[in-house]
């Protein structure tokens, strides 16, 4: 049955300070998106804490709640709560009061014209990468009708990719989409595409420098450097930029009823022959540049290289700037055919994924355990923002860990010169988008493999040899957070009496109490703990349990229930303060091996079950399971007699507990001697 998220979504609307506060709202693989008016009127902790919730991101210009893998289906919860527009997108003027920094500015700009397309980039990729792995390994021919169909359907995204980024971009400079996604259409036209690599050159610009260039036609005996825009990034990019100008500025002097036919007009004829002839070449340059600068770090060393981009890819992704190493990659890929620096973070994801499973080993925390669980499977497939935020992340040393074990993945796939030849996928299916196209040897791609292994076993034992501490820390405060307050509980029952009032001397009727155990009874005096045998809690018994279950003593109320279960009080009806505690230093194992079946002010009768516990696992910890049955109100009473010796049972006599009279309770039952 599929979840119900209104509650979530009302919630992160709550913190997120309203709905009146958000300007927009989208969604990546694993996080809520927002725009808002005012962070500060966001609540972080309460959404850090709230369940469903793993962490919160505020990069980029953008207010990024982290919810891993039900992203979507929280999303369409919190659309339809918050009454947003369709897609996510609410009217908003993000612009006019933004006093987020130039390079926060950046990132969310290519955040947002990224995201959106980043899913059939991804099946693209995939599809492209399987083909051309099929075609190298012979079991398919690149003649074939079969390899031609899936070759186009992987490729059809990256080389018409301006037309996406047109379209995307122009929702992100606020201006009609279907014109940016025309200016992209225009850019990758087939005879644009076919005049770059004509034979006939009418003359050179540039040469001698390392911008030389040739012109294969003229606009208004203006030269125009043809170049191939298809499968490129920053051209179509700053031309829509450019074009969001002219628009604006069309419409101030445009009638408004001629606007929807002359604005696209004017706005496209003056603005695509400047991205032909200015705008198009110099960010090809640019683009140019940046693959020659990329390149010379790697060539510097390929194995430096992944050292570095392996231990910084997931510091970027926290703060969402990986979005700027996408956008290299694919110039790199536009200008080069490969890229080699995004090629060394892919099996980083892995090192993520060998922690994560060590920290599900070292746990007791039920909680993490489930978290962890999800995210490990959620990393096994590239998505690591859930191990990121939700496991490691919160608890630092892991993190740090997992950076290592990130730059060790690195070096190894610098080591192989693996690089590129497509925008990758996530996780395994990153792998196929190394193979070379053009043929070639697979050594590489066993590289990235290898890799991958590394990561996860490098991942995995430096969380056992050095991250085990930082596991439970928070937990294990909380636990003892938890112990000290019902210790102190436990101290004020025995010195403050409940059922009689303090200023009143008498002493409690006479009654008794049966045994909680089946197992062997001995003196208080042999438990191997001082504040037990030397009667300072109060007078009683020990019992060695033969089996795992914690009875009551004798009707009553429960007054102290340990949340690790190793310890239960109970006030009788006839006023006995009772603690039973099952060993000695249990406290230590956290509620592991303990299941408590009652709560605290729960009504029992003699003989009901209490605590179940697990005598072997408790036993194997190092610890003794005796149990001492102490009367914590001793004062109240003439004397306090044990009566039974040996093999006892649950439900029979153990101490006869002597008061003002003769009357003796047993099990709720009146008996006059």
């Amino acid at each position: 049955m599929a979840k119900n998220y209104d509650n979530l979504a009302k919630t992160i609307i709550q913190d997120v300070g309203g709905k009146d506060n958000v300007n927009s709202v989208v969604h990546c693989a694993t996080r809520l998106r927002f725009k808002l008016k005012d962070e500060k009127k966001a609540n972080d902790d309460a959404l850090k804490d709230t369940d469903g919730v793993l962490t919160v991101v505020k990069a980029g210009g953008q207010y990024q709640v982290v919810i891993g893998n039900e992203v979507a289906d929280v999303y369409d919860a919190v659309l339809k709560e918050g009454g947003f527009p369709g897609g996510g997108q609410v009217p908003d003027d993000d612009g006019a009061d933004d006093d987020s920094s130039f390079i926060d500015k950046a990132v969310a700009l290519i955040s947002g014209i990224f995201t959106d397309i980043l899913a059939p980039l991804s099946a693209g990729g995939i599809i492209k990468g399987l083909v051309v792995m099929c075609a190298s390994l012979g079991w398919l021919s690149k003649t074939s009708g079969a390899y031609q169909i899936l070759y186009a359907i992987g490729d059809s995204i990256f080389f018409f990719l301006p037309v996406f980024l047109g379209f995307t971009a122009a929702r992100r400079f606020h201006m009609n989409q279907f014109i940016g996604a025309a200016i992209g259409a225009t850019l990758t036209y087939p005879s644009m595409v076919a005049l770059a690599s004509s034979k006939t050159i009418l003359s050179t610009l540039f040469k001698g420098t390392a911008f030389a260039s040739e012109v294969h036609t003229i606009f208004f005996g203006i030269p125009v450097i043809t170049m191939n825009y298809s499968s490129t990034v920053l051209p179509v990019i700053f031309t829509v930029w450019f074009v969001s100008i002219i628009e604006h500025w069309a419409k101030k002097w445009i009638p408004t009823v001629v606007q929807m036919f002359l604005v696209p007009v004017v706005t496209m004829i003056i603005a695509l022959p400047v991205a032909f002839i200015v705008i198009g070449p110099v960010m090809t340059w640019v683009g140019d540049a940046i693959g020659a600068v990329m390149q010379g770090i790697y060539n510097f060393s390929p194995i430096v290289a992944g050292i570095l981009m392996g231990a910084l890819w997931q510091v970027l992704v926290i703060f969402g700037v990986h979005w700027g190493i996408v956008a290299v990659t694919t110039a790199d890929l536009a200008a080069l055919g490969y890229d080699p620096i995004l090629a060394l973070s892919c099996m980083v994801c892995y090192a993520q994924v060998g922690i994560v499973l060590a920290m599900i080993k070292q746990t007791k925390d039920k909680k993490l355990k489930e978290t962890a669980t999800g995210a490990f499977f959620s990393g096994l497939f590239g998505v690591t923002e859930p191990a990121i935020y939700g496991v490691t992340l919160p608890r630092r040393i892991p993190f740090i860990l997992s950076c290592i074990g990130g730059a060790i993945s690195g070096a190894v796939i610098g080591a192989f010169h693996s690089v590129l030849y497509m925008l990758p996928s996530m996780g395994i299916f990153a792998i196929p988008a190394y193979v070379n196209p053009k043929g070639g040897s697979m050594t590489p791609v066993i590289g990235v493999v290898i890799a991958g292994v590394v990561a996860f076993v490098s991942g995995f034992i430096l969380q056992l040899l050095f991250g085990k501490k930082s596991v439970d820390a928070d937990y294990n405060k909380k636990q003892a957070q938890k112990v000290a307050e019902a210790a102190n509980e436990a101290t004020e029952v025995a010195n403050n009496p409940i059922v009689a009032a303090s200023e009143d001397e008498k002493l409690n009727p006479s009654t008794k109490l049966v045994s909680p155990l089946n197992g062997d009874v001995k003196p208080l005096s042999e438990i191997k703990d001082e504040v037990f045998s030397s009667g300072a809690m109060g007078q009683g018994v020990a019992i060695e349990p033969s089996e795992g279950v914690l009875h009551a003593p004798a009707d009553g109320k429960t007054a102290l229930v340990f949340p690790t279960g190793h310890a239960v009080g109970i006030n009788t009806t006839d006023g006995a303060e009772v603690l039973m505690h099952i060993g000695m230093d249990t406290v230590n194992l956290q509620g592991k091996g303990f299941k408590t079946l009652v709560q605290k002010g729960q009504e029992v009768k003699a003989g009901d079950p209490l605590v179940e516990f697990n005598i072997k696992e408790i036993k194997a910890a190092g610890y003794e399971v005796a149990t001492p049955v102490v009367v914590t109100n001793s004062k109240k009473y003439e004397s306090i007699n044990q009566v039974a010796n040996g093999t006892v049972e649950v439900g029979q006599e153990i101490l006869s507990l002597q008061g003002e009279d003769e009357k003796v309770k047993v099990s709720g039952q009146v008996q006059t001697n």
